[in-house]
């Protein structure tokens, strides 16, 4: 089928299931910074890293989707994940260092991505496992606000143990979102391929 035809444009269920993820931003940044709920903020952060999964269900289901949505929904998982990452390490929830090397990884993607469109290059579809690693990275630094207290609090026992499994399951996200960025060099040369064989047809 035509890409075209199925193209069901960008007023559609999941993509404003994607902007109402996004409007969720400004909302998080004042519960913490303005309110100190922690717990709060963190609960926030990672229910719109959780419903990550609803706006691609419903493109399917309703048969929604769009080309738009292709664009914003990865877009949307970037901002978020460096949201979240940027937020967590101001508040002091997670070393820098760990912030850094998810950061600099973010803007690696943003930027190949961005050459490829410039050089013509097809679309990439997300691979799966970038899905699962977006995902636990989400969920990573919500744990990570969750289980620090301000101005250098002391930890209580639940925080102290949670701690502990968030560094392991922190690792292994991060561990997986660049075995996933190497494992996008094979489908980004192709694609690269069949943009430039989609421009000596014309």
């Amino acid at each position: 089928m035509d890409e075209q035809v199925a193209d069901a444009g960008w007023r559609t269920w999941p993509n404003a299931v994607t902007l109402v993820r996004l409007a969720c931003i400004p909302l998080f940044w004042w519960v913490l910074f303005h309110t100190g709920h922690r717990a709060v903020a963190a609960w926030l952060l990672v229910s719109v890293g959780a419903t990550d999964w609803i706006d691609g269900y419903l493109a399917r289901r309703l048969n929604q989707t769009s080309t738009v949505g292709k664009i914003l929904d990865p877009t949307a998982d970037r901002i978020l994940v460096v949201t979240g990452l940027l937020s967590v390490a101001f508040a002091g929830g997670v070393p820098w260092w760990f912030a850094g090397i998810t950061l600099f990884r973010e803007v690696l993607v943003s930027a190949l991505t961005l050459a490829l469109a410039a050089l013509g290059a097809a679309r990439i579809d997300v691979l799966w496992w970038g899905k699962v690693s977006t995902f636990m990275l989400m969920g990573t630094f919500p744990l990570f606000l969750l289980t620090s207290n301000g101005h250098g609090g002391a930890l209580l026992a639940w925080q102290h143990y949670l701690r502990i499994g968030t560094w392991v399951f922190g690792v292994s996200a991060l561990a997986l979102s660049w075995w996933v960025f190497f494992g996008y060099i094979g489908p980004a040369r192709e694609a690269l391929r069949r943009g430039r064989a989609a421009r000596r047809l014309r």
